[in-house]
């Protein structure tokens, strides 16, 4: 079950919950194992998919191309640009790029409410408030050490 902390906003003094990650993350070997779990497929089969899959979807994306995986959502690069801008798309070239980030739009549906639906967000979610206590800043740890994740309660904030 997910867990939240109370914590009390500098910029305006309000209380809000915000997501807790505890534990170490899951890794690679663990995920391998639960698929395996799940299927025919051997640990070390599983295992081995996952960690060619970041090379395969860099290929992919390296080329231009978005990544959708079903029942999990889709990866796309964006590009950062330095500085302030050009007067003129004449001007705009790639070295005005000094970074890139891999965005990830989780896969939904919509029900005829108009509610959506995340995949890999269980209907049965349960949130409970985590026994560390409250907390007065908003400062988060690193993820996985027990800290918060930075979500303010802001709908589709990715960190």
């Amino acid at each position: 079950m997910p867990y939240y902390r109370k914590v009390k906003k500098k910029i305006n003094g309000k209380w809000y919950p915000q997501s807790v990650t505890v534990g170490d993350p899951v890794t690679t070997d663990e995920i391998a194992q639960l698929l395996a779990d799940f299927s025919s497929a051997s640990v070390g089969d599983t295992y081995n998919i996952l960690k060619n899959l970041a090379r395969a979807m860099s290929i992919y994306m390296s080329n231009g191309r978005t990544v959708k995986l079903d029942g999990l959502g889709t990866f796309y690069y964006t590009a950062k640009s330095n500085g302030e801008g050009v007067d003129t798309p004449e001007e705009v070239n790639a070295n005005q790029i000094n970074g890139v980030r891999v965005r990830y739009l989780p896969e939904y549906s919509r029900s005829s409410d108009g509610s959506a639906t995340r995949a890999i967000v269980p209907d049965t979610l349960k949130w409970e408030e985590w026994g560390g206590g409250t907390s007065s800043s908003s400062s988060t740890t690193t993820p996985g050490t027990g800290g918060g994740t930075g979500n303010d309660g802001e709908e589709g904030s990715f960190g």
